[in-house]
């Protein structure tokens, strides 16, 4: 197998993995992927459409479809995963096999406030009433950071220092 120099950025929806990922790429000189992009660009359509069109499980055999194809087709990228991608078919396993993870961490609370105002772009949580929007991201993160917790490096998702990270990742490599 080739030397894959790759990092992944994991972490619940709305924790800044594409915008932290992109600025991340860009001072390590990597090649950026989104996950989500990449699959709506195979496809031709939108995330919450393809989610709604195919249902969940069939979504997940797609997603790790599309993780297996970045992995394999780069070297040197920071791949921005979607929020549920490390929790099913073994896509964990599979993403600390190819490289460096980074877990962006904030709470539920934190997490409520950012997804808010972007609930209809999220199929998961388009549909739900404030009260039952924060109940189920609680539930749902707690389910999910069985997943994240396993990442190599853990940071803040509020106060992210670009530069600091950068070196942090450096020295996992």
């Amino acid at each position: 197998m080739e030397n894959k120099n790759l990092v992944f950025m994991c972490g619940f929806m709305g924790c800044g993995k594409t915008t932290q990922g992109k600025k991340l790429a860009k001072l390590m000189g990597y090649y950026f992927i989104d996950l989500d992009e990449y699959i709506a660009n195979k496809f031709d359509k939108n995330i919450t459409d393809l989610f709604k069109e195919v249902g969940e499980s069939e979504f997940r055999i797609i997603e790790t479809n599309a993780l297996n194809e970045c992995i394999n087709d780069n070297l040197k990228a920071l791949i921005a995963t979607g929020g549920g991608t490390p929790c099913f078919n073994n896509n964990m396993d599979l993403m600390k096999a190819s490289g460096k993870i980074i877990y962006l961490k904030m709470n539920a609370t934190e997490l409520f406030a950012r997804l808010f105002n972007a609930k209809g772009d999220r199929p998961l949580i388009q549909d739900k009433e404030d009260e039952e929007m924060l109940l189920y991201i609680e539930n749902l993160l707690k389910t999910r950071e069985v997943f994240y917790n396993q990442a190599q490096l853990i940071t803040d998702g509020n106060i992210v220092d670009i530069d600091k990270l950068k070196e942090e990742v450096l020295k996992l490599m």
